[in-house]
């Protein structure tokens, strides 16, 4: 008969998950701590909801007293093709991977879901699954279980399947077999720390958000700073150079990614022009089931005209000029930002 443990990641392998493990629900203790340094040198940069639920964050059983294991789970979007090839492509924008195909978060819960209601029924046990959105730290919960271990990109890192993971947490009453954390294998290598545009790496581990690209062009809801206009480049909704870089990724296999990550072809290159001409309906017409529509048209027209502007490209002229005269006080300053760079001539 096979163990608890085996017939669960039976199970989950059924379900898409490419990685399961268990660990102790009071796993990870150093990564609270962690959390609260990060919190108090101001790291989060605006994500508030962070700061407010630390503490929950910090334990699981501080969110759920009654928790008793917690199961990790993983699911690749490994990409078919180089993220990073779309960069001398200037009038498009660049769209992270992970943001090409459906919404990670509904795929992925519902698998949860499926797993989380065989384990009830099975063992009669409660549980609660979570993704992303909830105050849960998947990451260091996913290196306690052994699905790998943190990048010092800060990002969760197989040996097996390299960083391209989209992570679901299961805490549950069953006190299930604890698997061994991973142990780090990044050894000397820096790459991932060189190649951001930005420097928001600024240690190994140690990511600052107020500086990523993935924090500016998505999180961040005013005006972006102008010190790292240039350094956007095209990248129009987050950033990929700190994953696509890794040596890793050469194990990680682009059939076992999902499907339902394999990128829209309207949002695998999409030109700043079409972008720049979107109104409210259209947008949310064209990012209807992507994680990327809860960003709002507004923040993308921003993105776009900083794209824009860094594209060298004076077709994109009428595009931008539209924007000037915006009521929008951040997309008037983009594009006024954007039409001195255009006449500048010089691509970001």
């Amino acid at each position: 008969m096979a163990s608890l443990e085996q017939r669960i990641r039976e199970q989950a392998a059924k379900l898409g998950f490419i990685a399961c493990g268990f660990a102790c629900a009071d796993a990870a203790p150093e990564a609270g701590a962690q959390l609260r340094q990060w919190i108090a040198a101001g790291h989060h940069g605006e994500m508030g909801w962070i700061e407010d639920r630390a503490e929950q964050r910090a334990r699981p059983r501080a969110l759920w007293p009654d928790a008793r294991s917690v199961i990790a789970l993983a699911m690749s979007y490994a990409p078919a093709t180089d993220p990073l090839a779309l960069a001398a492509e200037r009038s498009r924008g660049r769209i992270s991977v992970y943001a090409q195909g459906s919404d990670y978060h509904k795929v992925v819960k519902k698998a949860l879901k499926a797993l989380g209601r065989w384990l009830a029924d099975t063992e009669g046990c409660q549980l609660k699954v979570f993704v992303d959105t909830a105050p849960v730290m998947e990451k260091p919960l996913s290196a306690a279980a052994g699905l790998g271990w943190q990048g010092k990109h800060t990002n969760l890192l197989s040996r097996e399947h390299g960083n391209w993971l989209f992570l679901g947490v299961i805490y549950t009453t069953l006190d299930l077999v604890p698997d061994a954390p991973a142990v780090d294998h990044c050894g000397s290598c820096t790459r991932c720390i060189t190649a951001c545009p930005t420097g928001a790496i600024t240690a190994p581990h140690r990511l600052d958000a107020r500086k990523c690209i993935s924090y500016l062009t998505i999180e961040h809801a005013g005006p972006i700073p102008t010190e790292y206009r240039r350094s956007i480049g095209n990248r129009i909704y987050g950033c990929d150079d700190c994953l696509a870089v890794c040596p890793w990724n050469r194990f990680a296999e682009t059939a076992q990614a999902n499907r339902a990550f394999l990128p829209r072809a309207e949002l695998a290159a999409p030109a700043l022009a079409d972008l720049l001409g979107l109104d409210d309906v259209s947008f949310r017409a064209m990012f209807s089931g992507s994680p990327i529509k809860r960003i709002g048209v507004a923040r993308m027209i921003r993105n776009c005209l900083i794209a824009a502007g860094n594209s060298a490209d004076p077709a994109l002229r009428p595009a931008v000029e539209r924007h000037a005269t915006s009521d929008d006080p951040v997309i008037a300053d983009a594009a006024r930002w954007a039409l001195a760079a255009l006449d500048r001539g010089d691509a970001g």
